[in-house]
């Protein structure tokens, strides 16, 4: 297979992603700052702005001082969470380095960041006795735009690349070795990011979805496991964790998807399942 590969990248000429002029950032001369840290940046912003917006929308589940609130949680469960989460399933290492705080140098897992996304939900709804399952489903539908922003920083970084492979549109990624492969930061842009904006955005916008609370929530949470799960069939395992995918037949992204899968039909189906709340309905303290 891979000598196959090889002889049609001789005779394709397949696209070099060094020749594409990307660079890491914004060179400022003293500090580089980099795409990947303008990328998470973007998508907390945007989801901000945005969530400003819905909860100026009938049946809004908290007011703007707890959306106040979980931009600052949510910024930090992103950020501890995703590290804990890369160093714990991806990289035991960092748990003996400094280099777990080099947040710079990349390393951030999604399931990590979900956690701690989760955790600050349930922290500010406590505080402000809001229901915690309809400010999850108001978060859920802003992620996306973190995950679409965070995939274009991979491809832009020549990071996380796929499997060898043909297709036309196959990349040689300098320190992946000569073979053409997969873009799949674009995949996971695509998938997890801009088809569940999409997707999300209609339901909350132009439908009744807001009403049923867990629907939006667990809509996200099984679209962008399945996602994630498709992806990784065309996506380089991690070099450390490549004997395991070998031998477990799954990587171990897919295996850390599989209850999201679970959980998000569960909830999906439970929240379709019960009467929808009154048109107009908000929680206490959401005034």
């Amino acid at each position: 297979m891979l000598s196959l590969l090889a002889a049609t990248a001789s005779v394709a000429d397949p696209i070099q992603w060094a020749e594409l002029g990307l660079t890491p950032g914004i060179d400022l001369g003293f500090f580089t700052l980099r795409w990947y840290s303008l990328a998470y940046l973007a998508g907390i912003v945007l989801g901000y702005w945005h969530l400003s917006k819905m909860i100026k929308a009938p049946g809004a589940p908290m007011a703007q001082r707890h959306a106040d609130d979980l931009f600052f949680y949510c910024t930090l469960g992103i950020i501890i969470g995703g590290r804990i989460g890369y160093a714990t399933f991806y990289e035991p290492s960092l748990w003996t380095s400094l280099r777990f705080f080099q947040l710079w140098t990349g390393g951030m897992s999604f399931h990590g960041g979900l956690a701690g996304v989760l955790v600050a939900i349930g922290f500010v709804s406590w505080r402000g006795e809001l229901s915690f399952l309809r400010v999850a489903d108001y978060i859920a539908v802003n992620v996306p735009f973190g995950m679409m922003f965070g995939r274009l920083a991979n491809f832009v970084n020549g990071e996380l690349w796929g499997r060898p492979s043909d297709v036309p549109w196959a990349m040689v990624f300098p320190g992946a070795g000569p073979l053409p492969r997969h873009p799949s930061q674009l995949y996971e842009a695509a998938l997890e990011g801009a088809l569940l904006v999409i997707v999300l955005l209609f339901l909350f916008w132009r439908t009744r979805a807001r009403y049923r609370p867990g629907l939006l929530v667990g809509v996200f949470t099984a679209g962008i496991a399945l996602a994630r799960f498709t992806v990784e069939f065309f996506r380089e395992p991690d070099a450390q964790l490549a004997e395991f995918a070998a031998d477990t037949g799954l990587s171990m992204g897919q295996w850390l998807t599989i209850p999201l899968i679970v959980l998000g039909v569960a909830v999906t189906v439970r929240a379709l399942a019960r009467p929808p709340l009154a048109s107009g309905q908000a929680a206490p303290g959401a005034a």
